[in-house]
């Protein structure tokens, strides 16, 4: 119990971790990326990448599994995503889906449609047993945690402390008057894109050992960062943190209580917590 318990928690802050960049951008800045995970497979397929072929350390690819994504997503929003700020949000969602499966068929094209395998480094591997064998502890899923804590914590920080912060919220409650008080809205924009996208890939990269990378990825999980930014809500980081820890520990415990159920018992919290809050776990005050 103790173990699928901890488990459960490490996968939800994995799944934090890849959603919190899309519920930026759907909640922050309205515009619905369903090209999230892309960035996410960019990620996890740029670690394979430089371990398998080039030689590099589990932790040395772990920065430009951040960086490439981030560069990317700045690329992204600078020539393509800016154009659709504003537009209806099925142009947006046909769009970004669309980008998706150009990315799906892109990496199936140029590496191939079979399963990559991450190889950890050791002090990674393995499990520690405590309260008499009661709770198996894996040292990956510890770092994950770690990481995904601190990580939290910063995001946190940055968006409630930081001149930045202060100003992408000025920017998303109403980007007119920010703009005529001198804030460089589409720059803010910009970097918090760039930010959510790195985030995107940091989480594919952390999660190729324990959710699978294949070409399909994006599509895979799709549904589960849709969950999370619905449940969770916009109104800060809580929110879709909360949400996704009972989506991976619901989905954990589900999947070995009644594996034949699959996904079934997540949806059914979904649905539950839906009918209750419809606004999400927390809801946000939009300016006008």
């Amino acid at each position: 119990m103790l173990t699928l318990l901890f488990d459960g928690i490490a996968y939800g802050m994995l799944l934090f971790v890849l959603a919190i960049g899309l519920s930026v951008t759907m909640g922050l800045m309205n515009f619905i990326n369903l090209a999230h995970g892309a960035f996410a497979m960019a990620g996890g397929y740029l670690m394979v990448l430089l371990m398998q072929r080039a030689g590099w350390s589990f932790l040395a690819c772990l920065p430009l599994a951040f960086a490439v994504p981030a560069l990317l997503g700045a690329l992204f929003e600078r020539t393509l995503y800016r154009r659709m700020y504003g537009k209806p949000h099925l142009d947006q969602v046909l769009f970004t889906i669309g980008l998706t499966f150009m990315a799906v068929a892109a990496v199936d094209y140029a590496v191939g449609s079979s399963q990559q395998i991450i190889q950890l480094p050791d002090f990674l591997r393995g499990r520690s047993e405590f309260l008499d064998g009661a709770l198996g502890v894996g040292h990956y899923r510890v770092f994950i945690i770690v990481v995904c804590i601190a990580l939290a914590l910063g995001l946190q920080a940055v968006l409630m402390r930081t001149r930045f912060g202060s100003r992408l919220r000025a920017a998303v409650d109403d980007a007119r008057v920010a703009g005529g008080l001198g804030i460089p809205v589409n720059r803010i924009f910009l970097a918090t894109f760039a930010v959510g996208s790195g985030l995107a890939g940091l989480g594919g990269a952390l999660g190729a050992e324990v959710l699978g990378l294949e070409p399909t990825f994006p599509f895979k999980f799709m549904v589960y960062f849709l969950i999370v930014v619905a449940v969770g809500g916009t109104s800060s980081l809580t929110g879709p943190l909360l949400a996704a820890l009972l989506l991976g520990i619901a989905d954990v415990f589900g999947k070995y209580y009644v594996p034949k159920l699959g996904a079934f018992i997540v949806y059914l919290l979904m649905i539950a917590i839906l009918l209750y809050r419809p606004q999400g776990l927390f809801a946000r005050e939009r300016g006008r």
